[in-house]
């Protein structure tokens, strides 16, 4: 029998709170306050069960790091992935405004290119002197 392999996407929830805790090498409980406090936000099945994606467990992995290794409390951790956001954001925003400013920009020289008149043609209109 050939086995097939299945590709999900990194977003997807797929883990149970069990699996993804002992992923995250947490306590269930732990994923629950987490939930609680806004720090993640799994998703949920037609039943209710929450299923945590590949992306939750690594930020859950983030948080456990930004408290045991980093000394960050959560609130700490709400504020640093906060800024996280809004730097996610910005930068978002930062490239629309660029790639807004070159298509101005080649407009611009669309229009030039478009008034300019051929040497040529100057060259013949000009009044010479002796």
């Amino acid at each position: 029998m050939a086995r097939r392999r299945v590709q999900v996407s990194t977003d997807h929830g797929v883990f149970m709170i069990s699996v993804a805790a002992e992923l995250a090498e947490m306590h269930p409980q732990t994923l629950r306050m987490y939930e609680a406090r806004g720090l993640i936000t799994p998703k949920r099945s037609p039943k209710g069960t929450r299923l945590y994606s590949q992306e939750d467990v690594e930020l859950l992995r983030r948080i456990q790091e930004m408290t045991a290794e980093l000394g960050l409390n959560l609130a700490g951790v709400e504020q640093v992935l906060r800024l996280e956001d809004e730097l996610r954001r910005m930068h978002a925003r930062l490239d629309r405004m660029e790639r807004e400013m070159r298509e101005a920009i080649e407009a611009v020289h669309r229009n030039y290119r478009r008034d300019l008149v051929p040497i040529a043609q100057v060259s013949t209109t000009v009044i010479r002197r002796p």
